[in-house]
């Protein structure tokens, strides 16, 4: 393929900067400062995108996104997943584009947000082009759904916020755990809440209190996650999102956890995230990422729930038993 071809499938397929301005997804100003935060991932992830459904093969994706702003580049990956599983989904080309992603020494550090990104494809590809689910790790493969959660809390914040809409018959990825589905995209959708909300607690946490209390512990999980990956609040709003959590706290803390052990994979850990680590986990993020590793399951098959549940639930129990913020 020319790279003049290449070049004009970057035009077709990557979506316009404009979608990730606050003003155009209607989502709440904090302050100048969190909005251009906010605006600034939204624009590396398609920074990333853009690299990915260019480049001649997935590992060309990758010197172009390490030129990025260090705590910003797992966002790009995060687009770059999703670039690659629109190539996927295409009805030529090659089928493979994430396979060889996730096969490169940079794809096994960003993994975790290689999968969101195949989420987010899922979303905008239609159904008989999405992965099979035998194709993916059995353990993180709820880690799509959580990217298709995201996406849709995101673009279609009436429907999956204000609405609460939610599928109960959710297709992918079937099975005997098919109905966990649900959950996960809850800790997408929680994620997005994040964005929505514009990093202020207060109003993130109200809009966790419309859904109905049984969605609210994966919501908060995806609360966790994004208040340290991404970041944008001081310490006092971290500790008001911790008093707000209340019985939520695990949730919470195994959410924070898992972006620690991202961010530690990664071997970027920006102050942000290691604040948010300590306080909702009791411990850096080093240490959070050794035990969240050691608690993974290690037979990802059998048993009434899933194995990436019963690793949320391991997780959940050994941070809250540690304590998190005192106040």
């Amino acid at each position: 393929m020319t790279s003049s071809w290449r070049a004009l499938r970057r035009r077709l397929l990557t979506p316009d900067v404009a979608e990730t301005s606050l003003d155009k997804r209607g989502f709440h100003k904090k302050s100048p400062a969190a909005q251009e935060r906010l605006e600034t991932v939204g624009k590396t992830f398609l920074i990333g995108y853009a690299h990915a459904v260019e480049a001649r093969t997935p590992a060309d994706a990758e010197a172009p996104v390490e030129e990025l702003t260090d705590w910003l580049r797992g966002f790009a990956y995060e687009g770059a997943g999703m670039g690659l599983a629109m190539l996927d989904g295409l009805p030529f080309g090659r089928s493979d584009n994430v396979a060889r992603f996730l096969a490169l020494p940079v794809g096994k550090r960003y993994q975790y947000l290689a999968y969101v990104g195949i989420g987010w494809a899922m979303a905008r590809l239609p159904r008989f082009r999405w992965p099979k689910p035998a194709s993916l790790d059995p353990v993180l493969a709820p880690l799509v759904l959580d990217g298709y959660g995201f996406h849709q809390a995101y673009f279609r914040t009436a429907r999956y916020v204000g609405d609460r809409y939610q599928n109960p018959a959710f297709p992918w990825p079937g099975g005997e755990h098919g109905a966990y589905a649900n959950r996960a995209i809850d800790q997408g959708i929680g994620r997005a809440l994040w964005f929505v909300g514009g990093t202020d607690p207060d109003r993130v946490i109200d809009l966790v209190e419309r859904f109905p209390q049984t969605r609210q512990g994966d919501l908060y999980a995806g609360i966790g996650l994004a208040a340290t990956y991404a970041g944008g609040v001081t310490e006092e709003e971290l500790k008001t999102v911790w008093r707000r959590a209340g019985e939520h706290r695990g949730s919470l803390a195994q959410g924070s956890a898992f972006a620690a052990h991202a961010r530690v994979i990664a071997g970027i850990v920006p102050s942000h995230a290691t604040l948010a680590t300590q306080l909702f986990c009791g411990v850096t993020p080093e240490e959070a990422a050794r035990r969240t590793n050691e608690l993974r399951p290690a037979d990802p098959t059998g048993g009434d729930v899933p194995a990436y549940e019963v690793w949320r639930q391991r997780i959940a129990n050994e941070f809250i038993s540690l304590g998190g913020v005192n106040t």
